[in-house]
């Protein structure tokens, strides 16, 4: 008899004592907001045409990070920023339905990517039976990663606009954007 694998993280509680889920405590927030709601009659191509990529890490607030409003920008996240066949479909869809030009490709220090490798695939076909088709994306610079990511949407064939693409880290202890150069 075989034993099964270890999970890979404690599964949290996402129920409070009251039993309130995480869930529900946002739909709440939702209703006040939408009491207080009103169209700003804007259409779907945002003002400043650029779409924005960068990691799904909590600890980055983009809008604020970067001077936006709502509108200004196309957000495209994901765990480690990267610039995956995904983010490749949302980029297209953006720069050939909706106007953009520009891509701000923006990673960050201490991410989580940095501590995993492609084992996590195989970990996870042990406990569920099955591995999934994505890869991690794992990587050890993000320096090195940023430039990666730049590239790949640059030599994209279905991006139109690849000529103002730039690739910066985050530093999550001081708010600064440090831009890479994507030649190095």
């Amino acid at each position: 008899m075989s034993t099964p694998a270890p999970r890979l993280l404690a599964q949290p509680t996402n129920r409070n004592p009251g039993g309130e889920t995480v869930t529900d405590r946002l739909l709440e927030a939702n209703r006040a907001y939408a009491a207080g709601f009103v169209d700003p009659g804007m259409g779907a191509r945002p003002v400043l045409g650029v779409a924005v990529v960068a990691c799904m890490d909590a600890r980055i607030d983009l809008h604020a990070a970067l001077g936006l409003e709502l509108g200004d920008c196309h957000t495209v996240r994901n765990a480690g920023g990267v610039v995956t066949d995904d983010t490749i479909r949302s980029l297209t869809i953006s720069q050939r339905a909706l106007g953009t030009r520009s891509v701000v490709l923006i990673h960050h220090t201490g991410c989580g990517l940095q501590s995993l490798t492609e084992d996590f695939r195989i970990e996870l076909e042990m406990e569920v039976g099955q591995r999934p088709a994505w890869a991690v994306e794992s990587f050890k610079d993000v320096d090195q990663d940023v430039r990666q990511s730049i590239q790949r949407v640059r030599t994209s064939p279905f991006l139109p606009h690849t000529d103002d693409v730039r690739g910066f880290v985050f530093d999550v202890s001081t708010g600064l954007l440090r831009e890479i150069d994507p030649g190095r």
